[in-house]
């Protein structure tokens, strides 16, 4: 009896098939190695014919030398902070394209000389919310809260209402980072009612700035009072407000939403928010709001270690510059036109053998923006033991499991990715996976 270590192929060998050296040249040597020395011991178990272990080892390769993988997500989550938050626009991937190599991101061309950083993203942030006198970028909104605290309150008192006191996502308290700073916590109010007043006794010598929070991931109803800015702005005291979801004007769809622009002309002093939710854009907090208090914090020693990268600089901008984000895409998207999509979608499956129907859902804004917010939308409903194979799938395809069925909720799937999705969606109900792009 042969010895099967005998039938496996050389790994010299293999690296010579044209795919394979090519492969190496775009996803380097280790990850090529890996996906032969996986095909080498399939082929010593006897799960797979020696000819045909460059076929698999290529077939394994994964499509980019990060183990990060593209992902269609059908969830109805508009901004969902496990699949990366907010999708790039086609203008925002250009950019990061063309910033990805040496780029002027602090060098004049004209001149020869040093430039200021990020000066076209800044400018572009400018242009979008005209009632900030100066704007500055950090690299999330948790950092730009950082950097207000450290600058502004540091040893002194930061005012907020017990109500705002919120955590978020994973675990994170925003007090504990306000009090990482050094700055200590005055809290005012109670839990469901704070009032002026509240505010208004607790400010003194000792006050840094008074802070507003939006609450994010969920909403307070029945015996509640919160202050609005316009109240707050009458203190003597400055007044931060934390947006978070990175509005930067008021949205048709998301009426109660608070946004950039009108919180300045309300009165606040400074706002911070997240450029990666509602914006559209990649992760950075944004700083806007009076002259003075945005060049405490832009000249901070602490900025340095806060700033953003050319990358997040381009795409950014891109942003802000380009055509509408797949965020503003989705939010916008007509519910009649959602259902003419799941309908069709539905019958080409039927046709094709798979269990699929139509169904109106309700869409959700996600990332902490507008938590009470419903988008009326519609689905593709197959069975749910599709669901794993779907997230196998490459691209994988992401759904939303409800009442025994996997909703594919079409609000947050782009109609350029129909093909893709149905692709996926034969693929898995075949047994077989979809064939990665490229070699």
């Amino acid at each position: 009896m042969t010895d099967a270590r005998r039938r496996v192929p050389r790994t010299d060998a293999l690296l010579t098939d044209p795919r394979l050296a090519t492969a190496v040249g775009r996803l380097g040597r280790s990850l090529v190695r890996g996906a032969v020395a996986d095909a080498q011991e399939r082929v010593r178990r006897g799960a797979l014919a020696p000819e045909r272990a460059a076929d698999a080892a290529v077939a394994a390769l994964p499509p980019t030398a990060t183990a990060l993988l593209p992902v269609l997500n059908a969830t109805g989550v508009v901004v969902h902070t496990n699949l990366g938050r907010a999708p790039l626009s086609e203008a925002a991937r250009e950019a990061l394209l063309a910033a990805s190599g040496a780029t002027d991101v602090e060098f004049d061309l004209a001149t020869g000389r040093r430039a200021r950083r990020g000066t076209s993203a800044l400018a572009a942030l400018a242009e979008a919310v005209p009632g900030a006198e100066a704007v500055h970028l950090t690299n999330n909104n948790a950092a730009a809260l950082v950097l207000a605290a450290t600058a502004l309150a540091r040893g002194r008192e930061i005012v907020l209402s017990r109500g705002e006191m919120v955590e978020i996502g994973d675990g994170f308290r925003l007090p504990d980072l306000l009090a990482s700073t050094g700055a200590r916590l005055r809290e005012v109010g109670t839990t469901n009612r704070t009032h002026l007043a509240d505010y208004r006794d607790a400010i003194g010598r000792e006050t840094g700035f008074v802070l507003k929070i939006h609450p994010s991931n969920f909403a307070t109803t029945g015996f509640v009072s919160s202050v609005p800015v316009t109240q707050l702005a009458t203190l003597d005291a400055p007044v931060v407000h934390d947006i978070g979801s990175g509005l930067l004007r008021p949205h048709p769809a998301l009426p109660g939403e608070p946004d950039a622009a009108t919180s300045l002309a309300e009165g606040a002093d400074l706002v911070t928010a997240s450029a990666d939710k509602l914006l559209g854009g990649p992760q950075a907090g944004l700083l806007l709001g009076r002259r003075d208090l945005v060049t405490r914090l832009a000249t901070h020693p602490l900025a340095r270690a806060l700033r953003v990268d050319k990358l997040t600089l381009a795409a950014l901008e891109a942003t802000l510059r380009g055509p509408d984000s797949p965020v503003e895409r989705a939010l916008t998207a007509r519910p009649t036109d959602l259902a003419a999509r799941a309908s069709r979608l539905a019958d080409t499956l039927r046709a094709r053998g798979v269990d699929a129907l139509p169904l109106p859902t309700e869409a959700r804004v996600g990332g902490g923006g507008a938590p009470e917010a419903v988008l009326p939308s519609a689905a593709v409903a197959l069975p749910a033991a599709l669901a794993a194979p779907l997230r196998a799938g490459r691209p994988a395809l992401v759904g939303r499991l409800h009442a025994d069925r996997l909703l594919l909720d079409l609000r947050t799937v782009p109609e350029e990715d129909d093909d893709a999705l149905l692709n996926a969606v034969l693929a898995a109900h075949a047994g077989d996976e979809p064939r990665p792009e490229g070699p």
